[in-house]
């Protein structure tokens, strides 16, 4: 029953406007870590999710989650999420699951002028019962 329960909490992701400030969670090598870094605005295109894994669903407590967790990462120009910390959270566990998964998502780029580009964004990522 649990795990039917916890199978129809399917998270859903919202890309909110840029996102201020900067993280201690650093993924990417140092070459991304050189890149100005843009906020969404006029002239930039933001990124898309080409690749997106779930937050892993949280068994130990049995207790269903409902609502949203909202992250702020920076989106390198090679599309791949760095500093990626939770600015609006659920749970402690949740969150964490979040940030974990949210590391291993890939993204097309932002675009600025037609050329890739580092970006800061947030996203929402709500869990709602189904």
């Amino acid at each position: 029953m649990l795990r039917r329960v916890l199978a129809t909490l399917l998270p859903v992701v919202f890309l909110v406007h840029s996102a201020t400030g900067s993280g201690s969670q650093t993924k990417g090598d140092d070459a991304d870590q050189d890149e100005k870094v843009y906020d969404i605005g006029p002239g930039i295109a933001p990124p898309r999710v080409t690749k997106q894994v779930p937050p892993r669903q949280s068994g130990n407590r049995g207790v269903r989650v409902v609502g949203s967790v909202i992250v702020a990462l920076v989106v390198s120009s090679r599309g791949i999420p760095r500093d990626v910390r939770v600015t609006k959270g659920l749970d402690k566990e949740v969150d964490q699951n979040t940030v974990e998964a949210v590391e291993q998502w890939r993204f097309a780029p932002a675009q600025k002028d037609g050329k890739p580009v580092t970006v800061r964004i947030s996203l929402e990522i709500s869990f709602h019962d189904m």
